[in-house]
C-alpha cells in the first residue's frame, strides 16, 4: 500500500471510530435524556430574539412534543398576545387535594449577532463536553427539562397530588407587557400556584469542585434615574466657571464616592454564614462575622472590595450613560446622566431619590424616574421546598450545601412574588463561577451538568407532588 493510500486508510478509520464513539456516547443516553437533548437542539435552532425572532414557533414546537406524547390538547394552550411572541401553558393533571406548582422558563434570548461569537449563535453544538448556543444557559436549558420532564412523569404513569403547570413564555429578555405579566392580567386561573420554580438559582463550580446549589428567594430591585442640569451657556472662546458637565461631573464623582448601608434580611445572613464555611480565607472568615455581626465594619470593608459581594450587602447606584453639549464650540448648555439602581427588596424608592439629591449636593440637578420600579417581596423559607432541596443535593452531590440567596439581576419572578405567588430560582445544573457565558458569548451549559439538572428537577418535582404518606 503506497503512502498516499495508507494515510487516506488511516483517514478513514480515524472518522469512522469517530462517528463510532459518538453513536455510542449517544446509546449511552437514556430516553428522557436523548428527549431532553433534542428538545434543546430544537429550541437553540430557533431563532427568539425580540428583533426577528419567533417566540411562538418554539412555543409551538414544545406543544407538539407534548401532543405526540399524549397530553390532551385542552391542556396545551399557547397564546399570542403579539404575533411572534407566543407563550405556551401545559398542564400536568394531579388528583387536586393539593394547589399546583407552576414550572416556569423563558423561552425568547437575548440579542446574539453572528460576527460577535466563534459560529452561528442559532446553531446548537456538542463540543468538548458542552452544549453551545443562545439561550442554552438562559433559559432555553430549563425550558426543555420541564418538557423533558413532563413527558417522561406521563410515560411512566406518574399520579401527582397537585397540578403540575409549566409556562414557557416569550418577553423576558425583551419587549413589553406579555410572558408572565401578560398571563397574570389575563389568564390567572391557567397559572394561579402555591408557588412557582424559576430560573435565577444554580449550582456553583470552582476550580472544577462544585461548591454550593444555590436556590434563589429574592432579587434586588431596577431603577433607573436621570440627572439633569441645563445653563445659558455660552462661545466657547469665553468659558465661564459655571459649566453643566464640571457641576454634573463633580456631582457624579460625589456619588461614585458614596456607599448605600450594609442591610442583611434572614436570607443573606444564611447566605453569608454558608458561603463563608466554603468560602473559606479572609473573605470566608468577613462572611461569618458579618451575618454575626451585620455591623461589623472590618468585615463590610473587606468584603467591599469585591463588586458581586458589594452588590449583595447593599442597594448600589451608578452612572450608565451621559450625553452633554451640542456643539463642540459652544458651552454646554444641557447635561444629563443616566443612573441605574439595583435596590435591596426592603428599600424604599422615594428614600433612595431622595439619598441621590442629598450625595449629588447640586440644587440645579434635577433626579428624575425613568423607569419605575416594580418591587417584590422575598419569597419566605418554606421547608417544604428547602428540606426537598437538600436532601435531593445531598443525594446527588454528597456534601454540597444549599444556599439561600438573592440575584442582583432580575427575573420574571418578580412578577410572580408581587401576584402574590412564591417564587424559588432552582436548577441543579452547576456552572463555573468564573466563566458564566450567559447573555455573552460562545453561550454554553455543560453536558453532564444540563443532565445532572435534568435528573435534580425530575426528583424535585415528584417529590413536591408525591401524595403525602
Amino acid at each position: 500500500m503506497t503512502f498516499h493510500c495508507l494515510s487516506r486508510f488511516l483517514v478513514f478509520v480515524l472518522v469512522a471510530a469517530s462517528g463510532m464513539a459518538s453513536r455510542i456516547e449517544a446509546a449511552d443516553l437514556e430516553s428522557h435524556q436523548q428527549l431532553a437533548r433534542d428538545l434543546l437542539e430544537e429550541l437553540i435552532e430557533i431563532n427568539t430574539t425580540d428583533s426577528v425572532g419567533d417566540n411562538t414557533a418554539a412555543a409551538k414546537a414544545m406543544a407538539a412534543r407534548l401532543l405526540e406524547a399524549g397530553f390532551a390538547a385542552d391542556d396545551v394552550q399557547i397564546f399570542e398576545p403579539a404575533p411572534g411572541k407566543g407563550n405556551l401553558v401545559a398542564h400536568y393533571r394531579g388528583s387536586g387535594n393539593r394547589a399546583p406548582i407552576l414550572l416556569l422558563a423563558h423561552i425568547d434570548v437575548v440579542e446574539a449577532h453572528p460576527d460577535d461569537w466563534s459560529f452561528d449563535p442559532f446553531e446548537f453544538r456538542e463540543e468538548d463536553g458542552y452544549f453551545y448556543g443562545r439561550g442554552t444557559s438562559d433559559d432555553k436549558g430549563m425550558a426543555a427539562i420541564w418538557i423533558a420532564n413532563l413527558i417522561r412523569m406521563k410515560q411512566e404513569g406518574f399520579a401527582p397530588d397537585r397540578d403540575l403547570i409549566v409556562a414557557l413564555t416569550a418577553d423576558e429578555e425583551g419587549g413589553d407587557h406579555n410572558g408572565v405579566l401578560w398571563l397574570l392580567n389575563q389568564q390567572r386561573e391557567l397559572i394561579d400556584a402555591a408557588y412557582c420554580l424559576n430560573e435565577g438559582g444554580s449550582g456553583s463550580i470552582r476550580d472544577g469542585r462544585y461548591v454550593s446549589n444555590d436556590i434563589q428567594l429574592s432579587e434586588k430591585v431596577y431603577i433607573t434615574f436621570q440627572l439633569e442640569i441645563t445653563n445659558p451657556g455660552g462661545h466657547s472662546s469665553i468659558p465661564e466657571k459655571d459649566n453643566a458637565i464640571y457641576r454634573l461631573a463633580a456631582a457624579l464623582t460625589r456619588l461614585a464616592e458614596y456607599d448605600f448601608p450594609v442591610q442583611l434580611d434572614d436570607i443573606m445572613t444564611t447566605f453569608f454564614e454558608r458561603r463563608g464555611e466554603i468560602e473559606g480565607g479572609r473573605y470566608g472568615a468577613a462572611m461569618i462575622s458579618l451575618a454575626k455581626d451585620p455591623n461589623d465594619t472590618e468585615a463590610i470593608e473587606q468584603l467591599s472590595e469585591v463588586p458581586y459581594y458589594n452588590s449583595l450587602m447593599r442597594t448600589t447606584c451608578v452612572a450608565t450613560e451621559v450625553d452633554a453639549g451640542h456643539a463642540e464650540n459652544a458651552l454646554p448648555q444641557r447635561a444629563r446622566a443616566t443612573i441605574n439602581c439595583r435596590m435591596l427588596p426592603s428599600d424604599n424608592p422615594g428614600m433612595v431619590q431622595k439619598k441621590l439629591v442629598e450625595i449629588l449636593d447640586d440644587e440645579a440637578i434635577t433626579v428624575t424616574v425613568t423607569w419605575e420600579p416594580d418591587p417584590s417581596p422575598p419569597s419566605p423559607l418554606q421547608p417544604e421546598i428547602m428540606t426537598a432541596v437538600e436532601t435531593i443535593t445531598e443525594a446527588m452531590w454528597p456534601g454540597v450545601p444549599v444556599i439561600p440567596t438573592m440575584i442582583t439581576g432580575a427575573t420574571d419572578g418578580l412578577y410572580l412574588r408581587n401576584a402574590g405567588i412564591p417564587t424559588y430560582g432552582v436548577s441543579g445544573i452547576f456552572d463555573d463561577v468564573d466563566d458564566n457565558r450567559a447573555h455573552g458569548q460562545d453561550e454554553r451549559v455543560g453536558v453532564k451538568q444540563f443532565f445532572e439538572g435534568q435528573e435534580f428537577l425530575y426528583r424535585l418535582v415528584k417529590e413536591l407532588s408525591s401524595p403525602r404518606r
